[in-house]
């Protein structure tokens, strides 16, 4: 292995040394969707605020049932939304709706399909042979108190937790500033996607790729092309290192003669922190950054090498950045895998559910790292570890996912 070429662990490491530090902005709640949360959502009041009903019917003293009475005169009725009321007499109901406060007085729900009503007498009668008592109301603090942590800071915004920030009465929210990224292909053998290739042409798509995984994220990153000249090169990275926070290139930077970003980026005076991962696919990854603090993300051509480098490092990079609290997903091998080669190997899979509740991934070997119409057809990645060659089936791995499963 050449010396040049650094471990897994050593590049997340040189990752989390160069985190960034991105500023925290308010934005209103209608315009959080997707961004990452920078407080602590605290419950203003308990959840449910009050005993709520949760059936149509009426509200009782369940003793009166518990002594016999089945007939119970409709004293009052509670729609949702009105002041507490109070039973006067504990002989009698008060009729109440979905959400209302439960009256005081009463204890125990029954609902509409339960009874038999008289509208006209206002009589309800109980039409079931037991009742639990207490049933058919959500207490107050069931669900959680006053000044409890809701939902802590660093979760990517949902509409769960837009939902829990209306309700605690959040009208904007705090929210990590995202950062500023584009995105550049690279190569004159690239064309739009629009257009028809000629035989020695392809369409740029591992950018539309890269670019709908960041917008996943939460990021919208600006698309540009780079040609294989010099020149040009020097004159648009330039000009881009001054306007963005991120810039992540694909293709350019293995070997190849007209490979011309790695010493284009020097040129920039971009400190290189890494260039070559000891892993497959995905090798010639290079990161790095220059004085002012931008990050740099050069991936390899091949759509697979540069999808893996994708969801292996730059996610990484940005969950530390954005302070996502990360959770990392163990799964068992399906069937034995053998891997020669001293590296490690991130391995498409498609990802089972068992009957006994275990996660299994079932590898699923490509034609290499230019056959990206595998990715379709699998769940996420199996990280395999370096210095290890057999892998045997029911042993368990890190997996990271890159599709929605369940």
């Amino acid at each position: 292995m050449e010396n040049s070429f650094i471990t897994y662990q050593q590049a997340l490491a040189i990752l989390d040394a160069n985190v960034s530090n991105f500023n925290v902005e308010t934005k209103n709640i209608e315009a959080c969707i997707g961004h990452y949360l920078a407080e602590d959502l605290i419950a203003d009041r308990a959840f449910p605020p009050f005993d709520r009903v949760t059936m149509d019917g009426i509200a009782i003293l369940h003793e009166q049932f518990k002594n016999g009475q089945r007939e119970f005169k409709i004293e009052a009725v509670a729609p949702a939304g009105s002041p507490q009321k109070t039973l006067q007499e504990k002989q009698n109901c008060i009729e109440v709706m979905t959400g209302a406060i439960l009256p005081f007085g009463v204890d125990t729900v029954i609902r509409y399909e339960d009874l038999i009503l008289d509208e006209e007498k206002q009589i309800a009668t109980i039409d079931v042979d037991a009742l639990k008592f207490k049933q058919n109301i959500h207490f107050k603090g069931i669900d959680i108190a006053q000044g409890t942590s809701i939902v802590p800071k660093g979760i990517q915004l949902s509409s769960a937790e837009i939902n829990i920030a209306a309700s605690i009465g959040k009208a904007s929210l705090k929210v990590v500033k995202l950062p500023k990224m584009v995105l550049f292909s690279t190569g004159d053998e690239l064309i739009p996607i629009h257009e028809t290739p000629e035989l020695h042409q392809i369409r740029r798509s591992n950018v539309y790729g890269i670019q709908a995984t960041l917008k996943e994220w939460g990021i919208n990153a600006e698309l540009q092309h780079l040609p294989d000249d010099k020149a040009t090169m020097l004159k648009i990275i330039s000009a881009y290192l001054k306007q963005f926070d991120v810039l992540i290139f694909t293709g350019g930077v293995s070997k190849g003669k007209f490979d011309y970003l790695p010493e284009v980026l020097e040129t920039l005076k971009v400190k290189k922190h890494f260039h070559k991962i000891q892993q497959r696919p995905g090798k010639p990854f290079w990161f790095g950054t220059n004085a002012a603090g931008k990050k740099i993300f050069a991936l390899p051509g091949n759509p697979v090498s540069s999808f893996v480098c994708t969801y292996v490092y730059i996610q990484y990079w940005l969950a530390k950045s954005l302070r996502i609290p990360q959770k990392p997903l163990f799964v068992q091998l399906k069937k034995d895998i053998k891997f020669s080669p001293n590296l490690v190997y991130f391995l498409e899979a498609t990802l089972e559910s068992t009957t006994k509740g275990t996660l299994v991934a079932d590898p699923q070997n490509g034609n290499g790292s230019g056959d990206f119409v595998n990715l379709v057809k699998t769940d996420g990645l199996l990280i395999l570890p370096q210095d290890k060659s057999e892998f045997k089936k029911g042993e368990v791995y890190p997996f990271l996912r890159y599709r929605r499963v369940f």
